[in-house]
């Protein structure tokens, strides 16, 4: 299955096995209604909790809460078992077969008539949410080695991509109805897949598909495996440190500028879609200038770097301006993923690619549960009436030694490896 390398024009996404240019945008397309689809229904989902429930917003959020918890616990528990299916049966039927279950799922959530349904869609998401981390090792699978940090950046750059288009469209098709959005992330969905049907080639070659593994297919076995590369081990621990510092954002920006500044709903949204449109310039561009110049280790350093300086500054900023002075630099930080992610995938066989975004995927999936429990309780603590002193950024201050804390394990993985 090897070929010679294709130019990184057809899509952007530098290649050694065939694919083409149908591959590239669907692998890129996928990603991004993933995150399109998830951004489409967060303008209504509080809504139409209210509409089954009689609750108020306050009732709302906290079913909201636990929906979030269920899926955050799902992505957890079923991310390696997903990425083993797909080292055992090839990324093509796994990535269709996601697609498809999403596209039922958003049409289960739109005809839900109870909360009781709506937990259960949620809880089918969590599930089916292999779609990024099949991708990744899709990706894995079609790109040199040298290449695949910036390929993974792609991908990031159509999540972000999505998730700044996915709120707005929702917002517009709302006017139609707060179910309407569902129907059209289902859409979306379908149409994805039947564009994947045609044109998406297998990406594992039938020689490298290996026997599906009860053992490396869940949570404790997937890092068990892990541990026995300690480097991509210390990569994962350096990862996990990072997101919970990196989620303080999506878990209390919100309340945090409204708080601080006094900002409208509108104006937390228009921030958000510069730190949206910020990702994707840097991880589908400048990323890709950056990794051919000074190499997978030092991006990391310096998406590091980035975070840890945005996030101090967030914390102590008190005026609103500056923090658009301070956006990019948090759009920088968005370099540390991808590289850190082709840094993992080099140190794994090609047999092995899609339980690493496995372990990735879960890694993720406990920061989510973990990250937004302790970003609200320290900006609940910092801004309540008996806070010791008023300081709305202290998540983000936390978050800025949280990051710093994260090069440590990502230092000794570079000594396991022999690197500097």
């Amino acid at each position: 299955m090897q070929h010679d390398t294709q130019s990184g024009d057809q899509g952007g996404l530098e290649q050694k096995t065939k694919g083409g240019y149908h591959a590239t945008m669907f692998v890129f397309l996928t990603v991004c209604i993933d995150s399109m689809g998830f951004g489409i229904i967060i303008p209504v989902l509080p809504d139409l909790i209210r509409e089954v429930t009689d609750l108020g917003y306050s009732g709302a959020a906290l079913w909201g809460g636990w929906m979030s918890f269920s899926y955050a616990i799902m992505q957890f528990v079923f991310g390696p078992t997903v990425g083993n299916l797909s080292d055992r049966f090839g990324r093509r039927p796994i990535l269709l077969a996601s697609l498809a279950v999403m596209a039922v799922d958003y049409i289960i959530m739109a005809l839900a008539p109870s909360l009781l349904v709506l937990f259960v869609g949620r809880i089918i998401a969590g599930i089916a949410a292999a779609t990024y981390s099949t991708c990744n090792a899709y990706v894995a699978d079609v790109s040199k080695p040298e290449d695949r940090a910036k390929n993974f950046g792609l991908l990031g750059a159509g999540f972000g991509l999505g998730f700044v288009i996915g709120p707005v469209i929702g917002g517009l098709i709302a006017e139609y109805g707060i179910r309407a959005p569902f129907y059209a992330a289902a859409g979306l969905a379908l149409l994805n897949f039947c564009y994947g049907a045609f044109v998406l080639p297998e990406s594992l070659p039938k020689e490298k598909l290996r026997a599906f593994d009860w053992s490396r297919a869940n949570p404790l076995g997937a890092f068990a495996r892990m541990r026995k590369v300690p480097t991509v081990a210390w990569f994962l621990v350096a990862l996990f440190l990072f997101d919970i510092a990196h989620f303080a954002y999506p878990s209390v920006w919100a309340y945090y500028t409204k708080e601080a500044f006094k900002w409208s709903s509108a104006e937390v949204g228009l921030s958000l879609a510069v730190v949206g449109v910020g990702f994707v310039i840097v991880q589908g561009w400048l990323i890709r200038i950056l990794l051919p110049k000074i190499g997978e280790v030092r991006t990391a350093y310096a998406g590091f770097f980035f975070n840890v300086v945005s996030l101090a500054l967030l914390g102590f900023v008190n005026e609103g301006w500056m923090v658009y002075a301070i956006l990019p630099l948090t759009a920088l930080s968005a370099i540390l993923t991808p590289a850190l992610q082709g840094l993992m995938s080099n140190r794994i066989a090609d047999d092995a690619q899609g339980e690493l975004q496995g372990a990735m995927t879960s890694v993720t999936a406990i920061t989510l549960v973990v990250s937004p429990l302790l970003m609200t309780q320290l900006f609940g603590h910092f801004t309540g009436p008996s806070a010791p002193i008023y300081l709305p950024g202290a998540p983000f201050l936390a978050a800025s030694v949280i990051t710093a804390i994260a090069v440590i394990p990502f230092i000794i993985g570079l000594r396991r490896a022999g690197m500097k």
